[in-house]
């Protein structure tokens, strides 16, 4: 593979540099936290208590007025669309508030789309890569595409290979800042911090199923570690990375492969392993050396017999990592050099001559592909602190999980396994929002976890539902009459817990009733107000305005969130770069944070 021009490190430097200067980023940062203070009752609600909460008479009058008639099309062009419109006519006079609110939200909030794709037709939702096959991305080797899903295929090529100028604009009520990253093409994100830093390793944390990573290792020629703490799918993407190397092997008797068979050091190594938030920088060095221990001289077989490419049964061993549960196949793959024996172990020998050598750890990268809640702030923190973390690439989500002062252990948290990693010393105690000691001391910075849950919502997808008039609109009213009769049932049961009803679009509201109430504990055939039914039925498109009002917001609490990072790590002397690299249509949670240390 041939390798991309060098530069000067300066260069190097200036093409991942920060959007706006530290100054700028204060400011926004100030504008932010007071409109979303302003409109806080909007990001705290609950659409599910429209009904039981009146939720529609907390809006202003003017507003109510004009926007209770309002079609769904009328909707999504007058609210979510952030095209600037000349030709955009509004129905009837809105007040001053209602649109100083609409554009103050769009001006706010990040872009959510590079320079190529802005302009496209809303209901231009799958890329163009998927035109031809609507499951299969053209750009992407067929060997990458197995088992992965078109989500995320695009996700892995738009990481690994990035637009020549990427902009980044942010638009704040009184300045306009913007800043162009040319990069040399191909230009490849993480292969190019990779080049530019002088690593050749890369750590990928909550790699899952190893997809990114395969195509790193095998695809890009660097050397990949994979840490996932679900050790059912770390076990898989060695098994994936084995069907590969198979795949491989296969084409080349056929003298059909397209590129030779990657080298034994490019192949993936998969650690199981849970990376600990409040553990420091030298454990989770302790928890990768450990699991290097011994790797250098494994040699990979491109032409894994069957046996070795079924699935491994396997059992989680003392510090996270994985053992397959056969100790005499285990020795016998780990002698021979399979693939599987990338799913590495560590003996207790040697530890404490380990500790004392952290830092003859090699440099790498660090990326996280959609890192949950914590880990994209705790990947943050190790790249700020540990001297080996020479770039990282974060995309981030699931903000709902990400830890707060005011809400240190919100639902779906995930606990630490037990015992912890060892060697994970405590570090003090910090947070996932804020990181940036600048936010933190801001006034009305704070966030609840509906503000943040709600910033996980794909903003695109709704907006086509509401330009396509689509059925799927009626279940938040639905949920929300439900409500309202569970409560009259059972007052003390408040957003209690009803899962997804298939087809709810599709069916009456009675018969929606009929199988959501036995999930709360409630019979079937509770007897229903049908009056208060049609009454609540005829205010459908209310809910969907009030909805669409606190969707308007969901960009704008994701660009605090991100900000605050951004922040942080100006704070520790560091620039960075935020790139909406994905589309939105395709991956909501499309914004990739780029950062890089100078040269030493």
């Amino acid at each position: 593979m041939s390798e991309q021009p060098s530069v000067s490190a300066a260069q190097h430097v200036e093409e991942f540099r920060a959007s706006f200067t530290a100054g700028q980023q204060r400011e926004l940062a100030k504008r932010l936290t007071t409109f979303l203070a302003q409109y806080s009752h909007l990001t705290d609600s609950f659409i599910i208590e429209f009904f039981t909460e009146n939720l529609w008479q907390t809006l202003p009058s003017p507003w109510q007025a004009v926007l209770q008639d309002l079609s769904y099309p009328q909707t999504a062009r007058l609210l979510l669309d952030a095209s600037h419109n000349e030709d955009r006519r509004y129905p009837s006079v809105w007040p001053l508030s209602l649109l100083a609110f609409r554009a103050t939200a769009h001006a706010l909030a990040f872009p959510r789309e590079c320079r190529p794709d802005r302009g496209r037709v809303a209901g231009s939702q799958r890329p163009d890569e998927f035109l031809e096959n609507q499951s299969q991305s053209s750009l992407l080797g067929h060997i990458f595409r197995k088992h992965v899903k078109p989500k995320k295929q695009h996700e892995i090529r738009k990481l690994g290979t990035v637009p020549q100028v990427l902009l980044a604009r942010v638009a704040c009520c009184r300045f306009l800042v913007t800043c162009c990253i040319f990069l040399p093409p191909p230009s490849q994100l993480v292969k190019q911090l990779c080049d530019q830093t002088g690593c050749r390793r890369v750590v990928d944390v909550g790699s899952g199923q190893g997809h990114l990573s395969r195509f790193l290792s095998f695809g890009l020629g660097l050397s990949v570690t994979a840490i996932e703490a679900d050790h059912t799918l770390a076990a898989m993407a060695a098994k994936y990375d084995g069907e590969l190397l198979w795949t491989l092997e296969k084409e080349k008797q056929k003298k059909s492969c397209s590129f030779p068979p990657p080298e034994a050091r490019s192949v993936p190594r998969h650690i199981a392993g849970w990376v600990n938030p409040k553990a420091s920088w030298e454990a989770f060095i302790k928890q990768l050396k450990y699991a290097n221990h011994g790797m250098e001289g494994a040699q990979t077989s491109c032409g894994p017999s069957k046996k070795r490419r079924a699935d491994l049964t396997q059992t989680p061993q003392t510090g996270g990592l994985w053992l397959s549960s056969d100790r005499s196949e285990r020795e016998q793959m780990l002698s021979e050099g399979s693939c599987c024996s990338d799913i590495q172990t560590f003996s207790e020998e040697g530890r404490d001559a380990e500790e004392t050598r952290l830092l003859d750890y090699p440099d790498f990268v660090l990326t996280g592909l959609h890192a949950c809640g914590d880990l994209s702030a705790t990947l943050l923190r190790h790249f700020v602190s540990c001297p080996q973390v020479r770039g990282i690439t974060s995309v981030a989500c699931c903000y709902m999980k990400i830890t707060t002062k005011e809400n240190p252990t919100p639902p779906g948290l995930i606990s630490p396994p037990t015992p912890l990693t060892p060697g994970a010393e405590a570090v003090p105690l910090e947070f996932g929002y804020p990181m940036s000691s600048w936010v933190r001391g801001l006034p009305g910075h704070q966030l609840s976890y509906k503000a943040r849950e709600g910033a996980c919502h794909a903003v695109e997808d709704y907006k086509r539902r509401l330009v396509e008039e689509s059925q799927l609109l009626r279940t938040h009213c639905y949920r929300a009459m439900l409500e309202t009769f569970i409560r009259d049932a059972r007052p003390d049961l408040r957003r209690a817990g009803i899962q997804t009803i298939k087809k709810a679009h599709l069916l009456a509201f009675t018969e929606y009733a009929r199988l959501g109430l036995p999930r709360v504990g409630l019979p079937p055939d509770l007897a229903l107000d049908q009056e208060r039914v049609a009454a609540m039925l005829k205010q459908q498109s209310k809910v969907v305005v009030y909805f669409t009002l606190s969707l308007l917001l969901a960009p704008v609490v994701e660009t605090l969130v991100l900000l605050d990072r951004m922040i942080y790590l100006k704070e520790n002397g560091l620039d960075s770069q935020l790139i909406p690299l994905f589309n939105p249509n395709f991956s909501p949670r499309n914004f990739v944070l780029v950062a890089l240390k100078p040269s030493r």
